[in-house]
């Protein structure tokens, strides 16, 4: 959208208010959010996209325009990506009813009464109103328009001159003897010497190519109806879904669940998964009340002040970080999951509450993987990210050959993505000849080279006497009685000795991001494990590292590197 080109505006096609144009933007918008949430609207979204599209001529444009043809290619590409979701979620569900054999049962009554979307609606109804508000007050202004320039002086006047006044571009018009400034938002369409037309009526004047602006209200109209439509949808899906769901009888799958404090999901596990390592499903749940239990509600008394007491001290310990993982709860899922499917499920309370709850999916059921913002697998049992040391010493065990852990693809990529950072500052310093930026290069540039050098060639090689701890310059030893603790911190590896100051390889990688990628960071892995041959002198290599294994530094050559690259700079 943004590489095509826009059309002129003349007095025989003015610019106005475009509702076709905002029309397909919103359904494109709209599209692009519901590729990630409702796949078979975005593919109704994307086919109006393309049918409009074609139209206008868009697919003969391809062949000369590299802009349309990314842009059908982009189009393809993600109507390719929608079929295999779809057809996998198909898989899914048939995966779930063979896993059920053929055992069915009728939703609860608590749950037949339950319905969804209601939060949706009203969340729509505001912005959709807001979005028609926009839409009527665009029609005013250009109603208004028609209707003063219709007892309007037309004239037809030379474009003297084009100013900025306040980022705000004037045109400066001379007709009928006269000198008029109009605001323009297009100022390419109107260059110095040409001829426009101007309607004047008194003290009113506008440009009749550019009759009047409601960009304000289009753009009010154009948010409303996206995100308006978007909960529409969302509230219209997730009460369809929920009526076929209690339709008739639905698989049933004995199932384990536990309600997460971190986000309020509901997240299933297998029935033969006791210690909830693997999570399998999750979305987010809501209690069904049938109406006997709620005209059965009453005031506890001290019972209720006793549970309200209790309610407190679990939200306290889950914000200060110390309350326990949830318990596991036997359930009854109900229902064929899949992606974007609606499920209900019976669960037994917990020890002190044996009472058994129906609880309804109040969003679609999603698979539990490791996303781009999430963090990777953890046993619900631990704390911190750290491993045991009887973890770390059953993957280690003893051995005669020296260990070395050096850098992996990930903290490589940071150094490059650094390096990249490192040759464009050294061009914007240098591209203009001697200047007070080369001060700031004399300052920012060591510390950006040893901080790539150590990214891209960082290593650690442990053998029978101590540590080789290669850097951005230099390889040092550390034997094993001078270092008090091998630790990870701030994306580096710190080996603290006793007697001197600290050997510090920073940076190692990006921890924070390995963690949402579901990567456990090399770097930490490195330090656990190094940690461990401090503690245990029985795993450490038995032969010494021969030089070869030591590691090299590349900070001298990447120096050289930019030496030539700040060279070529100034020469060219």
């Amino acid at each position: 959208m943004a590489a095509t080109p826009v059309a002129p505006c003349t007095s025989a096609a003015p610019c106005g208010t475009d509702w076709p144009g905002m029309g397909l933007v919103a359904v494109l918008l709209l599209s692009l959010y519901w590729v990630w949430r409702q796949p078979r609207l975005a593919l109704a979204g994307l086919g109006a996209t393309l049918a409009a599209y074609a139209a206008e001529g868009g697919f003969a444009a391809a062949l000369g325009q590299p802009s349309a043809l990314a842009f059908l290619v982009a189009a393809a590409f993600a109507i390719a990506g929608l079929v295999h979701r779809l057809a996998a979620a198909g898989r899914q569900r048939a995966c779930a009813t063979r896993a059920s054999e053929g055992i069915a049962h009728p939703l609860p009554t608590p749950a037949q009464g339950f319905r969804r979307g209601r939060l949706s609606f009203v969340l729509a109804t505001p912005l959709l109103l807001a979005a028609g508000f926009g839409c009527w007050q665009a029609g005013q202004v250009a109603e208004a328009y028609e209707e003063r320039a219709a007892g309007a002086a037309l004239l037809s006047g030379r474009v003297a001159a084009l100013a900025q006044d306040e980022d705000v571009d004037v045109l400066t018009v001379e007709a009928d003897g006269r000198t008029h400034r109009f605001e323009t938002a297009y100022p390419e369409d109107f260059p110095v010497g040409s001829r426009v037309d101007i309607v004047v009526d008194g003290d009113w004047k506008a440009l009749v190519a550019e009759p009047y602006d409601a960009f304000g209200w289009e753009l009010l109209a154009v948010a409303g109806s996206v995100s308006g439509l978007a909960f529409l949808a969302n509230g219209l899906t997730g009460r369809t879904r929920s009526k076929r769901l209690r339709r008739g009888p639905q698989p049933v799958l004995q199932v384990l669940v536990r309600e997460d404090d971190a986000d309020g999901r509901t997240r299933v596990f297998a029935a033969d998964d006791p210690e909830g390592l693997r999570p399998i499903l999750h979305f987010h749940s809501l209690y069904a009340f049938g109406e006997e239990d709620e005209d059965e509600a009453g005031p506890g008394g001290a019972d209720d002040g006793a549970a309200a007491l209790t309610g407190l001290g679990r939200v306290a310990e889950i914000l200060g970080g110390e309350a326990p993982p949830p318990p596991l709860r036997q359930a009854v899922l109900f229902g064929a999951p899949c992606t974007g499917a609606e499920v209900a499920f019976v669960a037994l309370g917990e020890v002190d509450d044996p009472e058994v709850s129906v609880e309804c999916s109040v969003s679609g059921v999603r698979p539990t993987v490791p996303g781009l913002l999430q963090r990777g697998p953890r046993s619900p049992g631990r704390k911190s990210q750290h491993r045991p040391w009887e973890e770390i010493a059953a993957g280690l065990g003893p051995t005669e050959e020296p260990r070395a852990w050096a850098a992996d693809g990930f903290s490589r990529a940071v150094g490059c993505g650094l390096l990249l950072v490192q040759g464009g500052g050294i061009w914007a310093g240098l591209d203009d000849g001697p200047s007070w930026r080369w001060l700031w290069l004399a300052v920012v540039l060591p510390w950006m080279v040893t901080a790539v050098a150590t990214a891209l060639g960082w290593r650690v090689t442990a053998d029978r006497g101590g540590l080789w701890v290669t850097g951005a310059w230099r390889v040092r030893r550390v034997p094993w009685h001078a270092i008090v603790s091998v630790r990870h911190s701030e994306d580096g590896i710190r080996v603290d000795r006793a007697e001197d100051s600290s050997v510090e390889l920073s940076p190692t990688g990006w921890a924070w991001l390995e963690r949402r990628l579901g990567r456990e960071p090399h770097a930490l892995r490195a330090a656990e494990e190094v940690g461990l041959l401090l503690l245990r002198p029985e795993l450490r290599p038995v032969r010494e590292a021969p030089t070869g294994r030591q590691g090299m530094p590349v900070g001298p050559l990447l120096v050289a590197l930019s030496v030539l690259w700040g060279a070529a700079v100034l020469l060219l």
